[in-house]
């Protein structure tokens, strides 16, 4: 009987040592604290300038100025004017499409690029790999505000100024350095075993790459999917300097050069073009936050 009672002593105790762990957010003003607050603090700082867009992009011009007698975080008698004017009377759409082209065009090159480079840097063990990788990376350091000029100079010598291959060809040099390290790190975290299996078998190289790699790496291509294809949909520099036309125009480009006249700022219609040109990268990071956040552990975690 006293041997049973030593036995379940350390039980106890271990019980009770268990509350110093977790178990201080079982109590309510502690889970506020601790839980509710920071995260009410971080939801409404992410999702205020959302909020913000959308009701002045349906809110009418005499109540954007007219704090007096108007709430500013209110909306009284919405109007759909804005978004109308931008859709019907300003080039928006031909924004949006050419946005879409680019981006999409763009992130395949930038991944089929990434995919061919990450792989041979990491798994063909050649002699100074992890320095080629390194130096890869280091060119995403490179601002493009500096970039800009040589590259000015390529896209008009081979013609296609002011066209939508003008920014295809160009953001895959901020695209791939960074993609590149993603697939790297993924790749790396892929057992080296289940290739050597293939070599045995008799299965090529390209083999390997697009049966047994690719198929496990799907969480990091869409990681590296994601940050391509937002980066290409938010570009700026290279939009403005690369394409003159109103009809070539990007959606950041499009909507500040032709929106804003002198000093008059048509604050309705630029809300609702920036409230929709947002639209698509949520959408697909609501699709794939799973994926963005596993892939991204893979790469880091070496």
């Amino acid at each position: 009987m006293t041997l049973a009672t030593s036995r379940k002593e350390p039980v106890a105790n271990v019980e009770v040592g268990d509350e110093g762990g977790m178990g201080y957010l079982e109590r309510l003003p502690r889970q506020i604290v601790t839980v509710y607050l920071p995260l009410a603090v971080f939801v409404f700082v992410l999702l205020f300038p959302f909020y913000w867009m959308a009701i002045t992009a349906v809110k009418p011009n005499h109540q954007l100025t007219d704090y007096s007698n108007y709430s500013p975080f209110w909306v009284v008698e919405p109007t759909l004017d804005h978004i109308k004017y931008l859709l019907f009377e300003t080039s928006y759409p031909g924004w949006l499409w050419n946005t879409i082209v680019i981006s999409v065009a763009s992130t395949f090159v930038s991944l089929v690029t990434s995919v061919f480079a990450a792989y041979a840097i990491e798994r063909l063990r050649f002699t100074g790999s992890k320095y080629v990788g390194l130096a890869i990376f280091l060119a995403y350091l490179v601002p493009p505000s500096i970039l800009f000029i040589p590259l000015a100079l390529m896209v008009f010598k081979f013609g296609i100024y002011d066209t939508k291959l003008a920014l295809i060809f160009t953001y895959p040099t901020f695209l791939v350095p960074f993609c590149t390290w993603l697939l790297m790190g993924y790749f790396r975290s892929i057992p080296y075993e289940l290739e050597e299996c293939a070599l045995i078998d008799g299965a090529s190289r390209w083999q390997i790459l697009t049966k047994v790699l690719l198929p496990l790496s799907v969480p990091g291509l869409i990681s590296a999917g994601i940050f391509a294809f937002t980066l290409s949909w938010n570009e700026f520099i290279y939009a403005l300097t690369f394409i003159a036309s109103s009809e070539n125009k990007t959606v950041p480009v499009g909507v500040l050069t032709e929106l804003v006249r002198s000093d008059v700022y048509e604050w309705g219609a630029l809300m609702a073009g920036a409230l929709i040109g947002s639209l698509p990268v949520v959408i697909l990071y609501s699709f794939f936050v799973e994926h963005y956040v596993s892939s991204m552990t893979g790469a880091v975690k070496e």
